[in-house]
């Protein structure tokens, strides 16, 4: 007998220990749990997974929602409001020269006002047509001289005769010399003028006209002055 019959025979041998038959109960039981532990993970996995959509989902939520307020800051004070009246009042050179006339809103008056302008240099006042109420003044017509000195001798700053603010201003001027009498003529009369010596300057007249008898200058004939002595102080 060689090698290859001698195998042949150990394997027809039977075995010491005959084999048990096999547990098919356990198997599929074993079977099962392992069928149950890989569920078991794919589920968890899909809650672990489900939670993380959940997370990012509330993630995306609070990004969207608005900014916290800001903590509210005590107010800062409001700016210092400013103190500064209107325009300054009117400061008249001399004196103020009632004329009579009242307005709805006071006195119809003539003063001086200072006139600081480089480009008329001889020019120091100017006339002005106001109204005063009381101890306040208002302004509405201001005339000055523009060629030359505001003090050469003959008239200046003659103007007037018409409505402003409501209030028809006579025609009124000033006159630099020593004029006692100063008329024009209107429709054939001789109409004199109201005169007033500056008391900042004695050898300055205003003068103004009734406005019922010169209601404006394109019915006047060229002034006239006069001294005391009622010589003719003008052509």
């Amino acid at each position: 007998m060689n090698e290859l019959d001698d195998f042949r025979a150990a394997l027809r041998q039977p075995p010491e220990e005959p084999f048990a038959e096999p547990d098919l109960a356990k198997i599929m039981a074993d079977g099962t749990r392992i069928r149950r532990r890989r569920r078991l993970l794919t589920g968890t996995a899909g809650v672990a997974a489900a939670a993380a959509v959940v997370l990012v989902v509330v993630f995306a939520i609070q990004l969207r929602q608005p900014a916290p307020a800001p903590v509210a800051q005590p107010p800062s004070p409001a700016p210092a409001l400013s103190t500064t009246a209107g325009p300054p009042a009117e400061q008249p050179m001399g004196n103020v020269v009632g004329t009579g006339i009242r307005t709805r809103a006071g006195e119809l008056v003539f003063y001086a006002r200072a006139i600081n302008l480089p480009e008329l240099p001889d020019t120091h006042f100017g006339l002005v047509a106001g109204v005063r109420s009381g101890t306040s003044l208002q302004s509405l017509l201001v005339a000055n001289e523009f060629r030359g000195s505001d003090r050469s001798f003959g008239f200046h700053a003659t103007d007037g005769g018409e409505v402003i603010r409501d209030q028809l201003i006579p025609v009124f001027g000033y006159f630099a010399g020593p004029a006692a009498r100063i008329t024009t003529t209107v429709h054939g009369f001789t109409v004199e003028a109201k005169l007033a010596k500056w008391s900042a300057d004695p050898n300055v007249v205003f003068f103004w006209f009734n406005p019922d008898a010169v209601p404006d200058s394109a019915v006047m004939t060229p002034l006239i002055a006069y001294d005391a002595d009622g010589k003719r102080l003008t052509k």
